[in-house]
């Protein structure tokens, strides 16, 4: 791609690579929200005349005048909004686009490469582009792609993040009896950094916990509240007998704190046992709470780790 310096008649060049150029500054801002790209082209090298250190401006020149597909133009505007010191991030991000009109797949690549390694690591602004994303398949942008993604969503890449996925989905929950006890929903939230667990009981009482790893510890904790006050808060990790996790439990209805464990067991047959007990004694005896058996809804599968 052949780029226009901006050097002795920056504004003739322009003028005569934007047609029908008025003076008469209409809104940039608003023209560009619309879409009506040569408009804003023309409104935004209005107000570069006006003043010609807005380096905003020069930005939003660069932009409309590449959708406008003025591409010397825009290629001039950005060098003048580096110039001028604008967004290094966005500014590299924009040269990657004209690399990929001008059909230079390396040279749009190592612009995103040096935008990533200033420390941006928003891989989602790259694969939510759909020009940026015809690079895809390039080795290189794939390889991008994937080192940008473990840093912008760590927890998707790492696997002690993945130790509760056995009690994700779908479930009908029983008692050791057989009676029917309740419904729970456990989903993957925040790129694999949270489990949230939504049950509702056979009698209408409803409830919800956040999980997730602490990694300041590696242990995983539990925060539950329900709508009759009773809040649990315990941590702990796998074990062989599944995940344990104690703490203490409080009721909100009279003000009292128990010592108070769980454990969610894997069971053979696909279904989860999770098994709450509770003590008065500061754990020197524990108090059976609740034993439920959970078996999956008969559509329903484990969420993948990706889920958002």
């Amino acid at each position: 791609m052949q780029k226009i310096q901006i050097l002795g008649k920056p504004l003739i060049v322009l003028l005569f690579s934007l047609p029908n150029f008025a003076f008469a500054e209409p809104d940039a801002d608003r023209l560009f929200a619309a879409g009506d790209w040569d408009a804003a082209a023309d409104a935004y090298m209005s107000r570069t005349i006006d003043d010609p250190e807005d380096a905003v401006a020069w930005f939003g020149l660069a932009v409309s005048a590449r959708q406008a597909e003025r591409y010397d133009a825009a290629s001039a505007a950005l060098d003048r909004a580096e110039v001028l010191k604008y967004s290094p991030v966005r500014v590299g991000l924009e040269r990657a686009r004209l690399g990929v009109i001008a059909n230079d797949a390396e040279v749009a690549v190592a612009e995103l490469q040096e935008v990533a390694s200033s420390g941006f690591a928003a891989v989602n602004v790259i694969t939510d582009d759909p020009l940026l994303m015809t690079l895809a398949g390039h080795a290189d942008f794939d390889e991008l792609v994937a080192t940008m993604s473990v840093q912008a969503f760590p927890c998707e890449h790492d696997e002690l993040f993945s130790a509760f996925d056995f009690w994700v989905g779908e479930w009908d929950v029983h008692v050791a009896g057989g009676a029917f006890a309740g419904s729970n929903r456990i989903e993957i939230a925040q790129r694999g950094c949270v489990l949230i667990e939504h049950w509702r009981s056979a009698t209408g009482g409803t409830g919800t916990s956040i999980n997730y790893l602490d990694k300041t510890s590696d242990q995983w904790v539990q925060i539950w509240n329900d709508a009759g006050g009773s809040q649990i808060n315990i941590r702990g990790g796998m074990t062989d007998d599944g995940m344990l996790l104690t703490g203490t439990i409080h009721y909100v209805a009279n003000g009292t704190t128990a010592a108070f464990r769980g454990l969610w067991t894997p069971l053979p047959d696909g279904r989860v046992r999770q098994f709450f007990e509770q003590s008065s004694d500061d754990g020197e005896t524990w108090t059976p709470w609740f034993e439920g058996f959970y078996t999956r809804k008969p559509a329903d599968a484990a969420e993948p780790r990706n889920s958002n």
